[in-house]
């Protein structure tokens, strides 16, 4: 005797409204279990997601420092959206962050006489090849050798993080310094703010208006339909006449070359030096805030400032409360783990 569990139609008209809103569900899942965590840690859960809430967006102060940790966050998502959506697992930003650093700080040092308009530029080009050449070897790599990309782009985070710091201390150590790190860098060498007497930069509007961008590049443009096409059936993307090979690199150059972006431009307006300490796991972090994002960029650009908050808010939740910033840490993997359940849950019953 069999049982059918298989949801009768009214059921499937439920779940069929439920759908959209099954990463909100996920969401509110997560913050409960959170909440459950942080209660077993002897603090009221309410009175921790207020402090969090305040520490990242109860004032001038605290909503600058959540904006500028957003913007590393989601320039180098929005590159590794373009990477996932053809399938193409880049775990190797955090690296390609490093190296744009890297190679966009060369100019800054070089030829820090030269005027803004053509120094700034020529460093964030730059950042860019920097990134992407980097992140193009794995996709060499993996095309002519067949290298597995996970790998590849993973093992060569260390080394540009390594080359970097080798350069800081003894290449482009600053002269008679005690530090290892570079000379600071001319005001012709620093994006400047937004506004006067306020740490808010360019930066931030580039990472914003790079949403737009990137949504365009995937659908509006015959690019993105092949980068789509290649990440949805390989085998028929080829058969159709889309050169898979070529598609990859360019998903992986230009993924890299915006965490190359993201590098320079953190380096140029809030260390306005090279130093090795330029990073809070920004290319790590950002996979998770692409898949929290379902790979869409107006769900990166909100998934990238709830984890900048949920980063800034866990500064006050140490001082307040004295909890751990892990605590925070913990939600952001909670919330990816809910969202992609709840999603996944919600496409099954299609």
């Amino acid at each position: 005797m069999t049982v059918d569990l298989s949801p009768s139609p009214r059921q499937q008209a439920w779940l069929a409204r439920l759908r959209p809103f099954a990463p909100i569900l996920g969401a509110i899942v997560a913050l409960i279990l959170g909440g459950l965590l942080i209660r077993l840690s002897g603090v009221n859960a309410l009175a921790a997601y207020l402090v969090m809430l305040q520490g990242a967006f109860g004032g001038g102060r605290q909503l600058t420092d959540t904006l500028l940790k957003m913007t590393p966050l989601l320039t180098i998502a929005l590159g590794l959206t373009l990477a996932f959506r053809a399938k193409v697992w880049n775990i190797g930003a955090e690296g390609q962050y490093f190296i744009g650093a890297l190679t966009g700080s060369i100019p800054a040092l070089t030829v820090p006489a030269l005027t803004g308009w053509l120094l700034i530029p020529l460093m964030l080009l730059a950042g860019i090849v920097g990134g992407a050449l980097w992140s193009g070897l794995a996709g060499l790599l993996y095309i002519k050798r067949g290298v597995n990309l996970i790998i590849s782009t993973l093992m060569l985070n260390y080394i540009g993080i390594l080359l970097l710091q080798y350069a800081a201390r003894v290449p482009l150590r600053e002269p008679n310094g005690f530090l290892p790190e570079s000379a600071p860098f001319s005001s012709n060498a620093q994006i400047p703010p937004l506004f006067p007497g306020t740490r808010l930069h360019w930066g931030v509007l580039l990472a914003i208006g790079l949403v737009g961008v990137m949504y365009l590049l995937l659908w509006r443009t015959p690019l993105g339909f092949q980068l789509r096409a290649v990440g949805s059936n390989p085998g028929v993307a080829r058969c159709s006449g889309i050169p898979t090979s070529r598609s990859i690199l360019i998903a992986l150059m230009t993924s890299g070359a915006l965490a190359g972006l993201a590098g320079i431009v953190e380096v140029s307006c809030t260390y306005g030096r090279l130093k090795p300490d330029i990073s809070d796991s920004y290319g790590f972090t950002a996979i998770l805030v692409a898949l929290l994002g379902q790979l869409n960029p107006l769900g990166v650009l909100l998934s990238a400032l709830l984890f900048s908050a949920l980063m800034v808010g866990a500064q006050s939740l140490n001082v307040v409360l004295q909890l751990p910033v892990s605590v925070a840490q913990v939600v952001q993997a909670l919330l990816v783990l809910c969202v992609l359940t709840g999603t996944a849950i919600a496409q099954k019953q299609d």
